[in-house]
């Protein structure tokens, strides 16, 4: 597999828009250590400059406190990855108007500027893109089976418009794209209010309480580790494959038994609570990664056990600051006598 462009590593500099944000900033983090010159577009919405901190004093980073659904100029480019937008369903669902501006709007902006420059273009699609499917696993050739008017729709269809705005500027303006859907994925920095499964049980876990499953906890999930995610990312964004390529982990587990392996994890003694299933929820997602085996070489290497225990010191930290913020808001709270 050659590297779509001849520069050298030394001399490559990239664009990662949501570089703020769970996957960015790993993301961020592989790129730099390949010695590439990194530079961050994200207007903090979602992203937290927590993630990005232990490169305050790198040589090589540039952050651009940016919305990207506005015109902006970094210079010159070899590579861009659009992964700015709202991902957790907390976010997406609190922020849907901007959820679908970045998707849209930002995402032109950021094809103009691959246009323009001559970069490799990567856009970070979704395994929402397929919705509640009616095939299984989900290949890339499955068109899903989306609500295009439901609570979900607003990243939907983002995302879907995002991938078809990356096909159009392909076939009419010949910019060299690349499209990954990815399926859940899990490690540190992921925000532990966001709604999202893993973390949602891992808070709830270190803190006693109840573990939420929605529904009969049935429904399944595929869970890849945020190091496999970024791989397959760098491997696709170096490749000469123009059409969507799945990454994430083809083992499929019950929300129950992700609950289940939590608990193992942590060493919690946390009870399950089960509480009614939201509307569209997919009631099932896993991947096929045959054509990022065939064409990348890749697939992923931590499962879900290992990945938790991998996780598990940034979600303690996590919880504790939660906690401490939380005493010091009741303690604000009490009133003076």
């Amino acid at each position: 597999m050659s590297p779509a462009r001849t520069t050298t590593r030394a001399t490559i500099r990239t664009l990662v828009t949501g570089g703020a944000g769970f996957v960015g900033s790993h993301l961020c983090d592989a790129l730099l250590a390949e010695g590439q010159s990194v530079v961050v577009a994200d207007n903090l919405l979602t992203g937290r400059l927590a993630n990005l901190a232990h490169l305050s004093n790198e040589p090589r980073f540039e952050f651009l406190q940016q919305d990207v659904c506005e015109p902006f100029d970094c210079g010159r480019l070899d590579y861009i990855f659009h992964l700015g937008s709202p991902a957790s369903p907390v976010d997406y669902a609190a922020h849907g108007i901007e959820t679908l501006r970045v998707g849209s709007l930002g995402t032109f902006n950021v094809l103009d500027i691959a246009k323009r420059t001559g970069a490799v273009f990567l856009m970070a699609s979704t395994s929402e893109c397929y919705g509640d499917p009616l095939e299984h696993p989900q290949r890339e050739t499955y068109w899903g089976h989306v609500n295009p008017i439901g609570p979900r729709s607003v990243y939907d269809e983002a995302k879907r418009f995002s991938e078809a705005a990356t096909m159009a500027f392909r076939r009419y303006h010949k910019v060299n794209t690349r499209i990954v859907r990815i399926f859940n994925t899990y490690g540190s920095r992921m925000q532990i209010n966001d709604g999202r499964v893993i973390p949602n049980f891992m808070r709830q876990a270190l803190r006693g309480e109840s573990l939420t499953v929605y529904g009969d906890g049935s429904q399944t999930r595929s869970f890849c580790h945020v190091s496999d995610e970024v791989d397959g990312i760098l491997r696709l964004s170096r490749s000469d494959e123009v059409l969507p390529v799945n990454i994430g982990n083809p083992t499929e587990f019950t929300i129950l038994e992700c609950a289940r392996r939590v608990l193992e994890v942590t060493g919690s003694s946390s009870k399950i609570a089960y509480e009614p299933l939201p509307k569209d929820d997919p009631k099932q997602r896993r991947p096929d990664i045959t054509k990022a085996r065939t064409l990348l070489g890749w697939e992923p290497k931590i499962d879900l056990e290992e990945g938790l225990r991998l996780s598990l010191d940034y979600f303690r930290e996590e919880v504790a600051a939660l906690t401490e913020s939380s005493s010091q808001h009741s303690e604000q709270a009490k009133p003076v006598n």
